[in-house]
């Protein structure tokens, strides 16, 4: 509550500009349950905190995915359509009642999204081309609304310090749809296009289970996991 409320007095919507899909100061906040906690226990927490959240700053919040109270509501991508400066139409819909807060677009913080959902892996794939038309088309294809991976969202951006484009994505179930195969896919699609993958970023955190599949694709190890690296054993349980 401190830093979302801390960032509140930083960010101001009105003169925000951005290529990533945003709609708020505090766009999303979501409760990821790790070792020891549930995802009931998570989703009571995130709707504890929504509420209180609007309630002190007076900020529309919605619930999305596992704290969802539509199913509407599940992705946070439906509810960020037509972003910040879209909202205050979005809001006149009935259809779209907030879980918390007023019907009204806080004009300076914007809109808030709350929720619980397992861990998410922010990957950045940066390609060698100065093309921001062949990453978005890379995207499309990698994505699962353009027919592409389920559990992947994904857009093309311009790194414009770098020169190069980039195919951001957000692996959602990494049990379901792997790092290596997304990876593999981008790479598959560059090659029609004659470009080269130039590395990978990875944004935030990732959970161990998710690099025993990329240890065991790329090194060939079958059922390798992580009980076979020495620090494991060296965790607090």
């Amino acid at each position: 509550m401190a830093v979302a409320s801390r960032a509140l007095e930083l960010i101001d919507m009105r003169t925000h500009k951005g290529s990533h899909p945003r709609m708020g100061a505090v766009d999303v906040v979501p409760f990821v349950p790790m070792r020891g906690m549930t995802m009931v226990e998570a989703v009571e927490i995130a709707r504890r905190f929504g509420k209180a959240f609007a309630e002190r700053h007076g900020i529309p919040v919605f619930f999305y995915e596992e704290a969802c109270t539509s199913e509407a509501r599940r992705s946070l991508a439906d509810i960020r359509k037509g972003e910040y400066e879209g909202m205050p139409r979005r809001l006149q819909d009935p259809a779209w009642i907030v879980d918390a807060g007023p019907q009204q677009v806080h004009a300076r913080s914007g809109v808030t999204a709350v929720g619980a959902r397992m861990p998410l892996i922010a990957l950045n794939v940066n390609l060698h081309t100065d093309d921001v038309e062949v990453a978005k088309k890379i995207a499309n294809a990698v994505r699962h609304v353009g027919g592409g991976l389920r559990f992947v969202r994904a857009i093309g951006l311009r790194l414009e310090d770098q020169g190069i484009v980039q195919v951001s994505m957000n692996l959602l179930n990494y049990h379901k749809t792997p790092i290596h195969r997304a990876l593999e896919l981008i790479k598959a699609e560059a090659a029609r296009y004659g470009v080269l993958v130039k590395g990978c970023e990875l944004v935030g955190m990732i959970p161990i289970e998710a690099l025993e599949e990329v240890a065991s694709y790329y090194l060939q190890i079958p059922g390798f996991n992580s009980r076979q690296v020495i620090e494991y054993h060296l965790l607090p349980d």
